[in-house]
């Protein structure tokens, strides 16, 4: 019985360690872009920055023509009132999924694309990271918070604990992607969502 533990504890460590060298070897092979890529997908980049129109079924989808391009300015978001703080509702989503509403009043997804206007065409890369660093908006002088739902402590305590490699592919595949002019409102503070 011990003996065959012992073989199936093997087994699992030899074909973890089998797929470990193969992920690790089809990461090297990726350009910085296909990685970036990768990442913006597998972290759900997408989920929230780009606005969701109907699909077949009804179901909500990403909208491919507005890629990363963050809330739309015209487009209705959500409000969060007392009475969802006494139902303990801890945020609302608007309809196309790209604004949040809770105790800290209003937040908007931003335009992660090139446009030099309205997205992240005239930042830096080191703007980029130090943004995602340290949680504070890099595109208003304020130097705000960023406020939730983005998990920007992720890359600094999490997820993408191991460097700044990952982020720099996030900012290649960023700069690659179409820019798409499209001007985020500003958060709105607790009180004044309208």
């Amino acid at each position: 019985m011990r003996r065959s533990i012992l073989f199936s504890i093997l087994g699992v460590v030899v074909v973890s360690a089998i797929l470990l060298a193969v992920y690790l070897g089809w990461e090297r092979r990726m350009s910085p872009v296909e990685r970036g890529k990768y990442l913006v997908r597998a972290l759900g980049c997408i989920d929230c920055h780009t606005p969701k129109v109907q699909g077949p079924g009804g179901t909500l989808v990403p909208d491919p023509s507005r890629l990363l391009s963050g809330h739309s300015e015209d487009a209705p978001y959500p409000t969060w009132t007392p009475e969802d703080a006494e139902r303990k509702v801890l945020q609302i989503t608007g309809p196309t999924l790209t604004a949040w509403a809770g105790p800290w009043g209003v937040s908007f997804a931003a335009n992660l694309t090139p446009d030099k206007e309205t997205g992240l065409g005239e930042w830096t890369k080191e703007k980029f990271i130090e943004m995602l660093r340290t949680g504070k908006s890099q595109r208003r002088t304020t130097g705000r918070e960023i406020l939730p739902p983005m998990p920007w402590a992720n890359f600094r305590h999490g997820l993408l604990d191991a460097g700044d490699a990952e982020i720099n592919a996030l900012w290649a595949y960023l700069r690659s992607i179409p820019p798409v002019k499209n001007r985020v409102p500003d958060p709105r503070p607790p009180g004044k969502e309208k």
